[in-house]
This record gives C-alpha cells, structure tokens and sequence, in this order.
C-alpha cells in the first residue's frame, strides 16, 4: 500500500514517529515536500519527490503522474487543507478540508464557534497597523501562525498599532488577528478519532513565559480533565467539524469555562506525540496512519492510565552563539525515564526570538508518579548547563 506524506521540513515526528510506524505497517512511503534535499539527507533510505506542498493542485498532479495513494498524510500545520483536499480527490479517507481551514485559519475559527453558538470571542482582522477600539488587554498572532510566533499580548490603542507595524514588517501581506484575552489556566487536549469514535487521550497542563509574548516552558501531563471541561471543549471541536485523525487543542479554563484558544488539527508537536506514544504505551503513530488507510480504530485503545509526565524546553534568554550545552541523554532514574535531545546546535548563532524557536532542547520525563517526576527533572536540569555568548 502507498502512503503519500507531505511534509516542510524534516521533523521528530516524521523521523522518530511516522517513518517508522509505516514501515511497521508495510507501506510504501514517498514523501512530498518542497525541501527535497533536506529530507534525503534525514531519510536516505525513503523515496522523495520534489513538489510544491502549499498548492493542493500540484499535490494532486504529483500523485497523478507516480503510483496510485493508498492515503494521502501529513502533520504540518501549514499542509492539512491540502492533504485533506487532495485525500477527498483521490476518493481516500480524510479530514474534511472545510474543517482543516477553520483550524488554520483563526478569525474563521471564532467565527464558526460563534454562529454555532458555542463560544463568543472578540475579534478582528487587519492588513495594516491600526489603532483598534478593542476590550484590551488583547493578543495579536498571525491568523495562520503557528508556535507562538508574532503572539503579543498589548494593553492599548498605541501599543497595538506599534505592534501590528512591527510584525506586518516582518511579515510583508499577512493577515493579523487582533482578539479579547482570554484568562485562565492553560491546557490541551489531545484527541484521536476515525469519523465514528473519538478517544480522548490526555492533556498536558501548559506553563508559559511571563507576558507580553507566549513561548511554551513547561507541560505536565493530565491524564483526564474533569468531565464538564472535556464535554465543552469537545462540543467546540464538533462545531468545528473535528472527528477524525489526531487534534491537538489548546485551551483555557477560568471558573469552570473552558474557552479554545487554537486548534491545531495534527499530533501535538515538540516531542510530546513521542512522549505520549511512550507514556500511553499505545502503537499511536500506527494508529493515526489506519485511520488515514480507512481502518477504524478500536473501542478501547488500551492506553495506560497510570503514567505521570512532564516536558521542560530550556530556552535562550538572549542573542548570540551557544558555546556549552548538554549532548543527547537517556537516563533511568528513580524509575523516572530521562530523554534530553539538543535543539540547538554548539556554534550556532541566533537571535533572540521570544518564540519557540528559542528553545534549546526538550527534556522528556515519564514515570508512575508525578512528584518524583518533577524532582528527577529539576535535578536533571540543575546539573546542566547552557552558555550564549554574544
């Protein structure tokens, strides 16, 4: 059977995740990208085909001219309207191209969830810098952005207009989201379906860093939210038209009322679909790809529900070069299993971002309980250092 992946650039993911999952799975895998070069020298071994991922109309052509799809995948963001529209094309299982575009597309999310009558956000669109009469405190992002980039919280007209200069600079013809901020505690959920059954699998509970800007820290994981808090955020995601493969749902919860701040209609990213495939003991990577071949997943996926885990993402508090980091570890301590990975290389020079990309590494933390967890990842991380240079 043929699986078609579109992919950017290479991730862990597709490297440690999907890759092999098909493999176990007997597929035949040819990955379309519009970075060729850079995913043969990640996957010497995979077949890959130079194409123009953002455009559904060459995905299509490109399948067209080599072998017939048994499926048609991918975990991008930026490429699930895509997939989706190709997938409906070739008569393939698939998400509904219609929902993956309210996901991407934020101001097109609050829309929908307003006229469905499940949750009323402020908000607006701009072009160019502005001065808006807005409820402030509001956040400005991107509206297809993704992994805190360009996330600002701003507090007045002046600042907003100041803001949204800055980040349409840097980003010549995008479409900004100015919207009302929504307090609360930060969570996930993460999701699994094939149409008919929908498995919750988890959350993580997110720490960020201090306002104005929005980088992800630290997650711990949650193994069940309350009932009345996952009942409302599933109702959002229905309302969205989401059901089928992995979700990835980022929320607040403030007095009991849990508000969507985006839906990213993929396996949640920076390692944590790793950590869960490990923490869950469960094929999941596997089981996202059946549900793209047509198979429907079981009643009970038999997932471990003892696991206690936490994610720490050591980050850049400054411009300039990383001379001094830890290398690769796995460490197996007070039955705490240790999984660092570098995100940055030694000799590497960056700037400050104020975004994800100012992550360092991921350190990867599962056990059976969650006080030893966090103690056994704040000693891993005490004993190690990080030096920038300027």
């Amino acid at each position: 059977m043929r699986l078609y992946l579109l992919a950017l650039n290479p991730t862990d993911s597709v490297t440690e995740g999907f890759l092999p999952a098909a493999a176990r799975l007997g597929l035949d895998v040819t990955v379309l990208t519009d970075q060729p070069d850079a995913h043969r020298s990640a996957h010497p071994d995979v077949e890959i085909l130079p194409c123009d991922v953002r455009d559904f109309r060459a995905v299509v052509s490109r399948i067209s001219t080599h072998h017939r799809p048994d499926a048609v995948f991918t975990n991008s963001d930026h490429l699930q309207t895509q997939a989706a529209l190709a997938a409906a094309y070739f008569g393939l299982p698939g998400k509904d191209w219609r929902a993956t575009l309210r996901c991407k597309d934020k101001a097109e999310m609050r829309r929908r969830l307003a006229a469905a009558g499940v949750d009323t956000v402020w908000s607006a669109e701009l072009t160019e810098p502005a001065a808006l009469d807005a409820p402030y405190p509001c956040v400005v992002k991107p509206r297809e952005g993704v992994a805190s980039e360009d996330v600002v919280l701003v507090d007045g007209p002046e600042e907003l207009a100041t803001r949204t200069k800055e980040i349409l600079d840097r980003r010549p013809g995008a479409v900004l989201v100015v919207e009302e901020y929504l307090p609360g505690e930060l969570f996930t959920l993460e999701t699994l379906g094939d149409g008919q059954v929908r498995h919750v699998l988890g959350g993580f509970h997110t720490e960020l860093s201090p306002p104005p800007y929005f980088i992800e820290e630290r997650l711990t994981f949650v193994p069940a939210h309350p009932e009345p808090v996952v009942a409302q955020v599933l109702a959002q995601l229905d309302a969205l038209g989401v059901g089928f493969g992995a979700c990835h749902t980022e929320f607040v919860v403030h007095e009991g009322r849990a508000r969507i701040i985006e839906v990213n209609y993929r396996a949640i990213g920076d390692q944590c679909d790793l950590l869960l495939a490990r923490l869950l003991r469960i094929p999941l990577f596997e089981h996202i790809l059946r549900t793209h071949l047509g198979e429907p997943l079981p009643a009970d996926l038999g997932a471990r529900r003892d696991g206690a885990a936490r994610l720490e993402y050591p980050c850049a508090d400054r411009a300039g070069t990383l001379v001094a980091a830890p290398a690769a570890t796995d460490l197996d301590i007070d039955g705490v299993h240790l999984t660092y990975r570098p995100l940055r290389a030694v000799g590497e020079r960056h700037e400050l971002y104020m975004t994800n990309r100012d992550y360092l590494g991921v350190l990867r933390a599962t056990g059976t309980d969650q006080g030893t967890v966090d103690r056994v990842t704040a000693g891993f991380l005490a004993e190690r250092q990080w030096e920038i240079q300027p």
